[in-house]
């Protein structure tokens, strides 16, 4: 059974969510401060985190940090704060996604199952690539492990995700519908500003210089191409 953590202090927000996981057959761990968040995910190993970013005793986001010291369990934050600056911190800490209070139950829901698939990844196949090496860095996709510089970088379900089908399409352009349908779903077909934040972020952590990619390359209005 698919278990999944809510990080949540309000109560009624807590039981309409265990309501609705649990009759899809999840199994539903709850904590209402950071601390117990934190100890519940190294104790329970979670298959999904919901995280509330204002929790009693710390900022959400230190939780995320606190998870990527050696978990990629997807983390999908509910939080009602609205600015781009909050949202952008919570991606860059680690987070999957971002849904904003007040949500539609069935939206989260679609999020949650895509964030899973994500998780899951396809099955491998053995006649697949399984590294990519360039001059600034190395992807082994069997072990779904970067290295930049001789030094692990740390990714997220999400933008491991978005880096697997540009680097197995070398030089070809993917289309940002394309992407959006496979990381995200067919919700989220015209929603091309995840692609660009997620994209900033892959930037940030492998190009040498991101405002001037040399690897991942934006052609504009079209779609994304992996350069190798």
């Amino acid at each position: 059974m698919t278990r999944v953590l809510v990080v949540e202090d309000d109560p009624q927000l807590v039981r309409a969510l265990k309501i609705n996981l649990q009759a899809r057959k999840f199994d539903v761990e709850q904590a209402s401060d950071g601390r117990t968040a934190l100890r519940l995910a190294a104790a329970r190993r979670p298959d999904l985190v919901l995280l509330d970013l204002g929790l009693p005793d710390m900022d959400g986001v230190e939780v995320i940090h606190g998870v990527r010291g050696w978990s990629r369990v997807p983390i999908l934050v509910l939080s009602a704060r609205h600015t781009s600056e909050d949202k952008i911190r919570a991606l860059d800490a680690g987070a999957d996604d971002y849904v904003t209070k007040p949500f539609s139950m069935d939206e989260l829901l679609a999020r949650l199952r895509a964030a899973l698939r994500r998780q899951a990844g396809p099955a491998a196949r053995t006649d697949a690539v399984t590294s990519v090496t360039t001059d600034g860095f190395t992807i082994d996709l069997l072990a779904k492990k970067v290295h930049r510089d001789g030094v692990a970088v740390r990714l997220t379900p999400t933008e491991w995700h978005l880096l697997e089908i540009l680097v197995t399409h070398p030089g070809h352009l993917v289309s940002q519908s394309h992407l959006l349908l496979e990381v995200w779903g067919p919700t989220y077909r015209e929603n091309s500003n995840y692609l660009r934040v997620y994209m900033a972020q892959l930037r940030r952590k492998l190009e040498t210089d991101p405002s001037h990619p040399r690897y991942l390359i934006t052609e504009p209005g079209m779609g994304y191409r992996f350069e190798p």
